[in-house]
């Protein structure tokens, strides 16, 4: 990896200060302040699963589901929440997991496909097969049948997360054995090749096939190659003396921008931070989170964060991506975002550009022929954060760009 230094940086904001906090609790209509989990629906409703069962949030009405009233539910206490693409919802408990088509709960433990009734996860894939992460491996269900994976090709059995790569390759995290990949064969991926933890608490793959692996030591990025990792562990300040950012959830955003939830149990101590492509950002309760016990995340059409704690819901503003049409040294990038056609202007003489993925890895490079202005077409990248990078003989100028 090529890493780099700016004397310069284009005007680029983001800013957390402005944004607007809102929180939910029993006084607004939730049934319980203790929120496990959360999810948004694929029309924005947004799902929660607390200690006493599961509430939907259309932003003005609420409506509630207990084993009580709907005894096609596992249990009341919800552990995972999932909505998928197909509009059916998916829970988890240490019951086994329900599905909920909007009408009907049906449950599925030991004793109709599941490998284990305490379920950690839910996951969907392309093809919108569900694969449900618990104590004993994983089984996946194809809307007809379930089929199961777990020791010794997990070698550490349960899985708190499954993703999926650009190949269709699949990968697992574990609490206890680090994360496995699937393409045929099993591989694991342990401290022995450099994660931070054994102890894996999420993942997702972003636009770029990156691994955000969350840890009980913090992050760990696996490269779209799968040769290196890159470390987060100062994500979220804490008070001293602690140093590690266990990580409880990770989310992406629109923009390729990483959410992780954190939370350090024996100090009482936690809240989101974000990861822009340059630094981490975050969020506490003194800026308005409506407690510090984070469990999950979830983001909306409108790139609004949903927040789970222990003491109610919090919906964080979209932070807006901005940028500056003034120019730093007469150069502009325009425009910014763009769907990867970009000009680049300049007085500078500038001799290279390059861009630099999330990562801080050289993925183009290219002489600047032209004295004023270059057209660069990044299509084929993917979607995502990027950084251009200019320079001249005294001079280094760093843009974020944001390609759609």
């Amino acid at each position: 990896m090529k890493l780099f230094s700016f004397l310069i940086s284009f005007l680029f904001l983001i800013n957390s200060n402005a944004q607007t906090i809102t929180n939910y609790t029993t006084a607004d209509g939730l049934i319980s302040d203790f929120v496990e989990c959360i999810d948004v629906d694929i029309t924005d409703n947004i799902w929660f699963g607390t200690s006493v069962g599961v509430q939907v949030f259309d932003g003005t009405n609420w409506v509630s589901y207990d084993i009580g009233n709907y005894p096609g539910m596992a249990a009341d206490n919800i552990k995972v929440i999932r909505a998928m693409t197909n509009g059916d919802i998916w829970i988890g408990t240490d019951y086994g997991a329900s599905r909920f088509d909007g009408v009907d709960w049906t449950t599925y433990n030991s004793t109709n496909g599941l490998n284990n009734n305490q379920v950690y996860s839910i996951d969907e894939d392309d093809s919108g097969n569900v694969w449900v992460g618990t104590h004993a491996g994983v089984s996946y269900y194809n809307g007809s049948n379930w089929n199961s994976y777990g020791y010794p090709d997990l070698h550490w059995s349960g899985v708190n997360a499954t993703a999926f790569d650009e190949t269709g390759d699949v990968w697992f995290a574990s609490p206890l054995g680090g994360i496995t990949h699937f393409n045929g064969v099993f591989t694991p991926y342990d401290t022995s090749n450099g994660l931070l933890s054994q102890n894996v608490t999420d993942l997702i793959i972003d636009n770029q096939d990156n691994k955000w692996i969350g840890t009980g030591s913090g992050m760990s990025v696996l490269n779209a190659s799968n040769t290196s990792f890159t470390q987060h562990t100062r994500m979220y300040i804490m008070p001293p003396p602690d140093t590690l950012n266990p990580v409880v959830d990770i989310a992406m955003d629109s923009y390729g921008r990483i959410w992780a939830a954190i939370y350090v149990g024996y100090l009482a101590e936690g809240g989101i931070a974000y990861w822009d492509g340059n630094q981490w950002e975050d969020f506490h309760v003194s800026d308005g989170l409506v407690g510090p016990n984070v469990r999950g995340l979830a983001i909306d059409s409108e790139d609004n964060v949903w927040v789970a704690t222990s003491t109610g819901g919090s919906k964080i503003s979209s932070i807006s991506t901005s940028t500056s049409t003034a120019s730093i040294a007469n150069v502009e990038v325009f425009p910014n975002p763009s769907y990867g056609v970009i000009t680049v202007s300049f007085d500078e003489n500038f001799k290279y550009i390059e861009v630099y993925n999330i990562l801080g890895s050289l993925i183009h490079s290219e002489k600047t022929n032209s004295p004023n202005e270059v057209e660069l077409n990044l299509s084929h990248l993917r979607s995502g954060i990027y950084h251009l990078v200019l320079t001249s003989e005294d001079l280094v100028l760093n843009q974020k760009i944001i390609i759609e």
